[in-house]
């Protein structure tokens, strides 16, 4: 069995605004990436579009599956303190609705903790070529939260 691995690190912040939708964690490309050995994150995409600003661009938070498989599917998240009573995240297919539609899975609704917030979370599905996935935040502050680092990772076995 073989088992094709891509991992994203941000450490640059992103601004997450106050108006209760989900958005992608965006994540750069070439060095400043983890590992990609299998070409699942680049800015060349495989349904032709380029991303040429990795950091205002959501399309840079996408992860495409090079192999059929069972996909593990692990996290980290650091928010900045702030004034919001709960952050959420959730792994999604096709976040962008670019092969199909939305499906997302293991969301998690987290009530706020002293100091800074981190969080991980692991989530296994099926994965396909084709099929993006993304790792969305939201929080339900009255203003716009910093993400202070991130994490995205995807090992499929196949």
């Amino acid at each position: 069995m073989a088992v094709h691995v891509c991992s994203l690190i941000r450490s640059k912040t992103q601004s997450i605004p106050a108006d209760g939708k989900y958005h992608v964690l965006r994540f750069p490309f070439g060095d400043a990436e983890s590992y990609d050995e299998e070409g699942m994150h680049q800015a060349q995409q495989p349904d032709g579009h380029e991303v040429v600003d990795w950091d205002s661009d959501a399309r840079s938070g996408l992860i495409w599956p090079s192999a059929d498989g069972w996909g593990a599917l692990s996290a980290m998240i650091q928010w900045a303190d702030g004034a919001y009573t709960e952050l959420r995240d959730q792994f999604v297919r096709d976040p962008l609705s670019l092969a199909g539609g939305t499906d997302s899975t293991a969301t998690d609704h987290r009530p706020r903790s002293v100091g800074m917030q981190c969080f991980t979370k692991h989530h296994e599905i099926f994965v396909h070529p084709g099929t993006p996935l993304g790792l969305l935040v939201s929080h339900n502050g009255a203003s716009a939260r910093q993400i202070v680092h991130a994490q995205f990772k995807l090992a499929i076995h196949s």
